[in-house]
């Protein structure tokens, strides 16, 4: 394996380190061409100005170079003056430390903008060695917050490879859970709906009855999605942005940059009544999942949700033989639609030993809780037949 330079780069936008070097890290075959490491996605948050100095998300992603000067790993990574669009909830933290004198605020944060999506983190070229790749890249990233004046650092929904090995190194290893749909070989929707228990499938096919009367339900990705799909898509974002949180994180620019650069990795479902646009949910398409993100209508109907986020996820992840859909965080009306608990994880470093101890402690406490509380909701109301 190549070895590295025990130097890092830091870098203020993406573009420094370039597309052909980023991608060469981020498409790993060991990634599963997750789409939201990839240099399209990180820059076009950057370039429409969602994920920059003025929104509370400074990039300040490493490199590191091998012995022939070859960009061989790299690290996405944010100066964080908040704690906001991260879903790996430390607002308590923050809040203790600040009551106690200290200042939490800058942090440092690595993570893909916005998403709570399970990925790699620490990028490493697949013929470079990936431990010393690793190593000094949290190095640096444990200089950066020295050098900066941030509280921690923190990696948020790392692959359980990184989480380990960040475990290994001394960072503080948090659990939490979300709602996964496994593959288990089915050719159609129907095969699907034979492994549920009779109550359930009857409860599903109604539910998609009444969500698709009177509507017409398309699936749009590559140059099928234009201008005017995320015209209305975007109207779909803003309304319930605006009634769940108040502030939308994601631009309207941004869309269309998803649109130009990834459009093969886009899947848009939406829903239209007389030709007009009422609803639409968005995914990306990774190498292994099929990842719902955002979702949004201008109509309530009943089960609408359901049909858009869930089953139809379901139905184009079986027509493109991916082995899982990830829904999104939180959300256990999952479990009835056969999403099941899932461990998702982070890391987190603290400089202060004040703070450090009691949260050590919290995650220890927390870790044993979700594992708990997992095989019980499993157990107790997984929708599959028994045995």
């Amino acid at each position: 394996m190549i070895s590295v330079k025990p130097a890092v780069s830091i870098h203020s936008r993406i573009r420094e380190i370039g597309r052909e070097a980023w991608d060469a890290c981020a498409a790993n075959p060991d990634y599963n061409a997750n789409p939201f490491v990839a240099y399209d996605f990180l820059d076009a948050l950057e370039e429409s100005n969602c994920a920059v100095e003025r929104t509370g998300w400074g990039p300040r992603h490493l490199s590191v170079r091998d012995e022939a000067g070859e960009v061989a790993a790299v690290m996405p990574l944010y100066l964080k003056s908040h704690s906001q669009g991260e879903y790996v909830f430390d607002h308590s933290w923050a809040d203790a430390y600040e009551r106690a004198g200290g200042a939490y605020y800058p942090k440092l944060l690595c993570a893909s903008p916005f998403s709570p999506v399970t990925g790699p983190r620490l990028l490493v070229r697949p013929d470079v060695d990936a431990d010393a790749a690793r190593r000094v890249l949290l190095g640096g990233a444990l200089t950066v917050c020295e050098r900066y004046g941030a509280s921690s650092l923190h990696v948020t929904f790392p692959n359980e490879a990184d989480w380990r090995f960040l475990g290994e190194q001394g960072l503080l290893r948090r659990q939490n859970q979300q709602y996964h749909w496994h593959n288990a070989g089915y050719a159609t929707f129907e095969d699907f709906l034979a492994a549920l228990s009779s109550g359930r499938r009857k409860t599903i096919r109604r539910e998609r009855r009444d969500a698709q009367a009177g509507l017409e339900i398309v699936g749009l990705t590559g140059a099928d999605i234009t201008e005017d799909h995320w015209d209305a898509f975007f109207a779909f974002y803003m309304d319930t942005g605006s009634r769940k949180w108040g502030r939308p994180y994601l631009s309207r620019p941004f869309f269309s940059m998803l649109g130009e650069r990834m459009a093969d990795k886009v899947l848009l479902l939406m829903a239209r009544r007389e030709g007009r646009w009422i609803a639409g949910a968005l995914n990306l398409i990774g190498g292994d999942c099929l990842y719902g993100r955002n979702w949004g209508c201008l109509e309530d109907v009943p089960f609408l949700h359901f049909e858009l986020c869930y089953y139809q996820a379901i139905e184009h992840a079986i027509r493109l033989g991916l082995p899982r859909v990830e829904a999104g965080a939180q959300g256990e009306h999952k479990i009835a639609r056969g999403y099941l608990p899932a461990p998702v994880y982070s890391a987190h470093w603290i400089a202060d030993p004040a703070l450090r101890a009691p949260v050590a402690q919290f995650v220890e406490r927390e870790r044993e809780a979700v594992r708990g509380e997992m095989q019980y909701l499993e157990e107790e109301y997984s929708p599959f037949k028994a045995g």
